[in-house]
């Protein structure tokens, strides 16, 4: 509550120099004396996380490509014994950059996008090997490799890191070989699915008996990466403390942390209600893990539990086509359960039935002009996809856009034959890469989409540079620009 350091993660990131239990004690001993410093104590007891390649220059001469595989050595991190909150993993992976220090869930599949372009599949697969040793040891892929992370996970890409794993390598045995680590984050995400109906944990029963599922957090609590702002923003909130600091953290688990798409009066942080809302994007991709499972389990040889799996992928696309297509917007929007009724709010999260699905799919192929229409009359801007309409200062909001929703709204679009309007995202944003670049000497995690001339800002910290899965997207849409091109 200090603030001794500017970022609120690095405290939590620091690695203890001795037992925590002593230092503790020494705190309790000196913290009231006249001339203690808190910021000298900890600086004495801890060890600060290092700085990694801070003396990295950037060359602008070069060329994109050229600077992202420098920055691949340059984000890839060794095995390391666990200390601090560090959760040591197996294997060598790569990390998103700045402030992000440790293996993050989704970040890790766009990443991977790149990662296969350059030729670096064993990379792709030491990494799927420690999200595996993560869903072994915890029983699901946390946020991040860190202890205060293990409440949470994060969009379920999972499965489809394991597809593009069997896809690069071409071997269907893939699927086996990751099946039981497939089910098992299948069964984090379906836990209470059996219970009462309404919500619980990730789970939410329905009015017609469906089950969807949400963004969730077990831990009621300020997140301790950023305890100061969570007080604060909660002493605002006017919500019990417990019911706020479980939205904020269902939010991050969301990874869209923070959006007005989950705040009740779509503009204020202290209306958030992030557990009362079933997002269609979670959804689309637990539709696919199921799509995945099946896959596997039929490659096995296991028929029934393949059927089984099938159905439930069918009965929960029909429920993201009941609940979540708003036909006022001709767009797909969240679900707001508690009320009974669709959301209002239109963002690029829209397009994820397009991205898990494709032509052979006759009710969202009925509907894609509409989806198109809607794409470019409220979405499309000269950097690319904005992720939502509003302007509330959030960093997953107006003006602001992200890489790997612009991935998944091409490779949706591309689905259902919509090459011009994809063509169109991936140009803007692909472009905006590059100018950034050429001025700045640098890979940002986010972008202003709308004014091109600006750097990205909004956030509980500043925007990062590094940056692993815009490195991963760029590479993949300029790739895909080149064969359509």
């Amino acid at each position: 509550m200090n603030h001794v350091f500017k970022d609120g993660k690095t405290f939590v990131d620091c690695v203890p120099k001795n037992d925590v239990r002593v230092i503790l004690q020494q705190y309790l001993k000196q913290k009231d004396l006249p001339l203690f410093n808190l910021k000298e104590f900890v600086l004495t007891h801890f060890e600060l996380p290092p700085e990694v390649a801070s003396n990295f220059k950037s060359d602008v001469h070069q060329s994109l490509d050229r600077h992202i595989r420098q920055l691949w050595t340059i984000l890839t991190r060794q095995p390391d014994e666990q200390k601090g909150t560090l959760i040591a993993l197996p294997h060598s992976f790569i990390v998103p950059g700045g402030r992000f220090r440790e293996i993050y869930y989704w970040d890790s599949y766009f990443t991977m996008l790149g990662l296969l372009l350059h030729g670096h599949v064993d990379m792709i697969e030491n990494m799927v090997n420690n999200f595996t040793y993560l869903i072994q040891n915890f029983g699901h892929i946390p946020n991040g490799n860190r202890t205060y992370y293990l409440s949470r996970s994060q969009p379920p890409y999972f499965a489809l890191m394991v597809e593009l794993l069997a896809n690069s390598k071409n071997d269907d045995r893939i699927y086996v070989k990751y099946l039981p680590a497939l089910q098992q984050e299948y069964d984090f995400w379906q836990l209470g699915a059996r219970d009462r109906a309404g919500a619980n944990f990730r789970t939410v029963k329905l009015e017609g008996g469906e089950i969807l599922n949400r963004y969730f957090d077990e831990s009621p609590t300020p997140r301790p990466e950023s305890y100061f702002e969570d007080m604060h923003s909660g002493k605002m909130s006017g919500q019990p403390s417990e019911e706020f600091f479980t939205n904020v953290r269902a939010a991050a688990e969301s990874g869209w942390d923070f959006s007005t798409r989950w705040f009740a009066d779509h503009l204020n942080m202290a209306t958030i209600e992030t557990i009362n809302i079933i997002p269609v994007e979670l959804n689309c991709l637990i539709y696919k893990l199921e799509k995945i499972l099946a896959k596997a389990y039929s490659l096995d040889g296991k028929i029934n539990e393949s059927q089984g799996m099938e159905t439930n992928a069918e009965k929960r696309l029909a429920a993201i086509l009941k609940y979540c297509w708003n036909e006022k917007h001709a767009f797909f929007t969240d679900y707001h359960w508690a009320k009974k009724s669709i959301c209002d709010q239109i963002s690029a999260a829209g397009l994820a039935p397009l991205f898990v699905t494709g032509e052979d799919n006759p009710i969202i192929k009925s509907k894609v002009d509409q989806i198109a229409t809607t794409v470019k009359k409220y979405l499309l801007q000269p950097g690319g996809l904005v992720t939502t309409t509003v302007s509330s200062g959030q960093q997953w909001d107006w003006p602001n856009g992200w890489a790997p929703l612009q991935w998944n709204a091409v490779k949706g679009l591309q689905n259902f034959g919509k090459e011009k309007l994809a063509q169109t995202i991936a140009q803007n944003w692909v472009s905006l890469n590059e100018k950034v670049f050429n001025a700045t000497g640098k890979m940002m995690e986010k972008y202003d989409v709308v004014d091109t001339t600006k750097l990205a800002g909004g956030g509980e910290y500043e925007s990062q540079e590094g940056f692993g899965w815009t490195n991963g997207v760029y590479l993949a849409l300029k790739n895909y620009l080149k064969d359509v091109g």
